[in-house]
């Protein structure tokens, strides 16, 4: 019987050079999409695909995306009330609600590998999901309840695929090797990173989340540092592949990725979302119609 996913695990360590000076006391995770952190839209997927557990890596400078999923203080409650905004308590407290949260504070080598071996004492011996804390995907039904649907009649190793429109963007994303297996999911035969548009393997790009099992720890203790000097996911993974554990990759359906992860995407996703928000969307549009560009 396969093991239902339970826990899910959140990178949230990271120093966010590319958003420098902003991010030199401010979290990341923590930038605005309109009125709410990205971390919460990754946080909210993770919840509506079933998973009540969620595990958040956190590093220096990062105690912001605690103190955002706690319970407001109280002299907040009562500047909400004073200022008639009581409909806000009920808001802001269901933040905390959302999930059982864990924090665990990162040690160990750089690399993306490393915040998941981190999250080992919390996760024990069972599978759980991985979703990075500076991307999400909005789709329907949710990104990871895509994937879990995968894993119940597969198992294994699950991967969070995407379709990249743009050839030359190949470069910026691993990118796998597949073989068809049913509809919009795929066996994985290798993940190329960041590859040449003229031959990458496909366009399949392999996009910030993940379902792994308990053996990728002892994985990620055997492997040797990569690229860069850091500890690689990926290397973990393939360890896991060459020792016959199969890898899936589901091309997630109804979906648009959001990458926040550097200026010009961070700022198109703020855009985009914004033109959707019920307060402020048609005062944007007209905004937008006013700039002479």
């Amino acid at each position: 019987m396969i093991p239902k996913i339970k826990k899910a695990v959140i990178p949230a360590a990271g120093y966010g050079t590319r958003f420098l000076p902003q991010t030199k006391a401010m979290p990341k995770e923590m930038l605005p999409i309109v009125d709410k952190p990205v971390i919460q839209y990754v946080v909210e997927e993770v919840v509506a695909s079933g998973v009540e557990d969620v595990v958040i890596i956190t590093g220096a400078n990062k105690r912001a995306i605690e103190d955002h999923f706690d319970l407001p203080d109280q002299g907040l409650i009562n500047n909400l009330v004073q200022g008639g905004k009581e409909d806000m308590i009920k808001d802001i407290e269901a933040i905390a609600n959302l999930a059982n949260f864990v924090y665990i504070r990162q040690k160990g080598p750089y690399g993306n590998g490393t915040p998941v071996l981190c999250a080992e004492p919390a996760i024990g011996d069972e599978p759980f999901a991985v979703l990075w804390g500076d991307e999400f995907i909005y789709s329907t039904p949710p990104r990871l309840s895509q994937m879990i649907e995968v894993y119940k009649k597969k198992g294994g190793i699950v991967l969070s695929g995407f379709r990249i429109q743009n050839k030359s963007d190949l470069k910026r994303y691993g990118i796998a090797d597949i073989e068809p297996v049913e509809d919009n999911v795929f066996k994985v035969k290798a993940i190329v990173e960041k590859p040449d548009p003229e031959t990458a393997p496909s366009d399949l790009g392999i996009i910030g989340a993940y379902i792994l099992p308990p053996d990728i720890f002892e994985a990620l203790r055997n492997v040797k540092p990569g690229k860069g000097g850091e500890i690689w996911l990926v290397d973990a993974i393939n360890i896991l592949k060459n020792s016959g554990m199969p890898i899936y990759a589901i091309d997630i359906q109804n979906g648009k990725y959001y990458d926040t992860g550097n200026k010009i995407e961070y700022l198109k996703t703020v855009i985009e979302l914004a033109l959707t928000h019920p307060e402020i969307n048609e005062r944007f549009k007209e905004y937008l119609r006013s700039l002479k560009l």
